[in-house]
C-alpha cells in the first residue's frame, strides 16, 4: 500500500483491506506530537498509513478480534512502526473502565479515526464467514461515536468514512457531540453517484456543516484519477485534512 511504503499482513479470507482505510488515514489531518487512535483497525491498514503519513505521531490500534489484532501487532513490527504505534484487543463498545485499563484514558486522544461495519442487520445479507461478517454488519454507529468522544479530547477530531447512502443518519448522530462536521464524497467514476462519504468533526465545536469537492477514483474508462492516485500511492492528503 502507499506505493510499496507500508506492507501488510492480512488472513486469505475475510474482511479485505481496500481503498477505504488510505482514504480514511488522509483524511485524518494528524500532527506530530499527538495521539491519534484508530477504532476497528484490523490488521491495522490506516492506522499504520496514518503513522507512515506522520512522523512523530503515537498511534493506538483498537480491534476486538484477537486474531487481527495480533496480525495488527506483526504489521506495526513489519513496517517499523513499534516505537509509535501499538496494538489493542477491545471492543469498541467497552466503557471508560475497560478502555482506562488498556492505556486510553478519557480526554486522552487528539484524533480518533474509523471505518465502521455500516450495513445494518436487518437491512444486508450476512456473510457467513464469521470475521467478514463483524467487519460489515452492526447494529449502528451510535455506540461508536460515544466511545469517540468520551476519548477524544476538547477540540479534538474524528474521522470516519461511511456509506454514501447514510449520511443522514451520521449527521444525526453526530449532533450531540459533534461540530464543524466537513463531507467529501467519494466517487467511482465521474457519472456515478457517491458510494462513500470521509466524515471529518470536531468534539464541541459549534461551526458550521461543511460539504467539500469530491474525489472521483476513476475517469469515464476506469483508468485511475490523477487525484485519486495522489492519495492512494503517494500519500497526498483529502482536503477536508487540510481545513
Amino acid at each position: 500500500m502507499l506505493g510499496g511504503r507500508l506492507v501488510l499482513r492480512q488472513p486469505r479470507r475475510g474482511h479485505r483491506v481496500g481503498h477505504d482505510a488510505i482514504l480514511l488515514a488522509a483524511a485524518t489531518g494528524a500532527k506530530a506530537g499527538e495521539h491519534a487512535v484508530e477504532f476497528g483497525a484490523g490488521v491495522g491498514a490506516a492506522g499504520l498509513a496514518l503513522a507512515a503519513r506522520v512522523p512523530g505521531l503515537a498511534v493506538a490500534l483498537v480491534e476486538i478480534d484477537p486474531l487481527l489484532s495480533a496480525l495488527a501487532e506483526e504489521n506495526i513490527r513489519r513496517n517499523g512502526l513499534a516505537g509509535r504505534v501499538r496494538a489493542v484487543a477491545l471492543d469498541v463498545t467497552a466503557g471508560a473502565r475497560a478502555f482506562a485499563a488498556a492505556g486510553l484514558k478519557p480526554g486522552s486522544a487528539a484524533r480518533v479515526l474509523m471505518n465502521p461495519p455500516f450495513n445494518h442487520p436487518a437491512t444486508s445479507r450476512a456473510s457467513p464467514d464469521p470475521a467478514r461478517r463483524r467487519a460489515h454488519v452492526s447494529a449502528g454507529i451510535a455506540p461508536w461515536l460515544r466511545s469517540a468522544a468520551r476519548l477524544l479530547g476538547a477540540g479534538g477530531t474524528l474521522t470516519l468514512i461511511w456509506r454514501a447512502d447514510g449520511l443522514a443518519d451520521v449527521l444525526a448522530e453526530l449532533a450531540r457531540d459533534f461540530g464543524a462536521v466537513t463531507v467529501a464524497p467519494v466517487y467511482p467514476r465521474p457519472d456515478a453517484p457517491a458510494v462513500r462519504v470521509v466524515v471529518r468533526a470536531v468534539k464541541g465545536s459549534r461551526a458550521p456543516f461543511a460539504l467539500l469537492p469530491g474525489l472521483v477514483l476513476a475517469d469515464a474508462d476506469g483508468r485511475p484519477s490523477g487525484e485519486a492516485e495522489a492519495v492512494l500511492r503517494h500519500g497526498a492528503a483529502l482536503p477536508l485534512a487540510l481545513a
